[in-house]
């Protein structure tokens, strides 16, 4: 019992002099003195006012929109016909591929394929022969089972070349690489001459309409969005050109900066934006979340470990009046604050707030 007085005595003097700061009389202030200082509000949980919650984006290009070009077999490089930034189109030569590999597959096509066909002729003489007596059935079904191994070994001879893109029926010449899609180069993996093995990368195509942006976002704000929320750009001369909306929401906090990967897909001016690029983009809603109300950042100020708001009251005779309110900051995120202690809709100021901090601090030591 003796301690438990001992620490409530303690914490008496910091609880009454919250208590009194909380109570602290608003600052009145005259039309002059706000022009003066330059004053300005925003609504609480207007997002239009703080330029909507502006977070950092990247630009992607969707999975689906992605073909890698690479060598089926082992060979040298003999001839690039495209470089980053080309325009290619579904079934373009992209590069030309030496390869003695390829003249093997080729050849063993061949083989079996004149293999099949003569193991089929044998098949449809040894069928007339049974017909006329003149064979036993056992030789009509060696027969038949070795043209129907044959086959199977023509078959996937030839499905060997087509998957490495050769032209069954040609021996030789260098193996030509194309395009599996129209779209625009993004990556050359080889240089001409190079000696490259099976599955090397050649080049990367993408189609580049639509994009996905990746945006890392506050938890408090993920929370309040939902899929095909429209965004748009934040800056930049164009940004009224682009927008798009949200296709997806993280279900996972990162660990380190609390926030949610939201996804975005853009389509309407998409053309402008290159993958890897970083952009600002603002999300929607009102401001409000579940857990407060978004604010800017520029609102807060700091006094004696406490953080403060100016809330505007009624004006009147004798001034408009500025309350020094006490808030709980909940989350951070891009140029805005999530807070609790103020009201949906109460005016707090934006602009000129250190000027009233000066005049509140003062009032506070006298």
């Amino acid at each position: 019992m003796p301690a438990f007085r001992h620490r409530h005595l303690l914490l008496a003097p910091l609880a009454l002099s919250l208590a009194l700061l909380a109570q602290a009389e608003p600052l009145v202030l005259q039309p002059a003195q706000l022009k003066a200082l330059g004053i300005a509000t925003t609504a609480a949980g207007n997002g239009a006012a703080m330029q909507g919650s502006r977070y950092p984006a990247r630009v992607l290009v969707p999975n689906a929109q992605m073909r890698v070009v690479s060598a089926p077999v082992a060979g040298m490089i003999e001839m690039l016909a495209v470089a980053p930034g080309s325009k290619v189109k579904r079934g373009q030569v992209v590069a030309h591929l030496a390869s003695p590999q390829a003249l093997e597959l080729q050849r063993d096509a061949l083989q079996a394929g004149s293999q099949s066909a003569l193991l089929q002729q044998n098949l449809k003489r040894d069928e007339q022969l049974y017909a006329e007596g003149l064979i036993p059935e056992s030789r009509l079904q060696a027969t038949r089972a070795a043209a129907t191994q044959a086959g199977a070994q023509a078959s996937e001879r030839r499905q060997g070349l087509a998957l490495a893109g050769i032209v069954p029926g040609k021996l030789g010449g260098p193996l030509a690489l194309v395009s599996p899609i129209d779209g625009v180069v993004l990556e050359q993996g080889v240089q001409l001459g190079q000696r490259v093995d099976t599955a090397a990368m050649i080049v990367s195509i993408a189609r580049l309409n639509p994009l996905w942006l990746e945006i890392q976002a506050p938890l408090e704000v993920a929370a309040g969005l939902r899929e095909g929320a429209p965004i748009k750009l934040a800056n930049g001369e164009q940004r009224e050109n682009i927008g798009g909306k949200l296709i997806a929401i993280g279900r996972a906090v990162d660990p380190a900066s609390q926030t949610v990967l939201l996804r975005a897909e853009v389509t309407k001016g998409a053309e402008t934006l290159i993958p890897g690029q970083v952009v600002e983009v603002e999300l929607p809603g009102n401001g409000q979340t579940a857990a407060g109300l978004r604010l800017p950042a520029a609102a807060l100020i700091r006094h004696e470990g406490q953080t403060y708001v100016f809330v505007q009251g009624a004006g009147g005779d004798k001034g408009t009046p500025f309350e020094p309110r006490p808030v709980r900051v909940l989350g951070q995120g891009g140029d805005g604050v999530t807070v609790d202690g103020v009201k949906a809709g109460e005016a707090v100021a934006i602009k000129g707030v250190s000027s009233l901090k000066a005049m509140f601090t003062g009032v506070g030591k006298e």
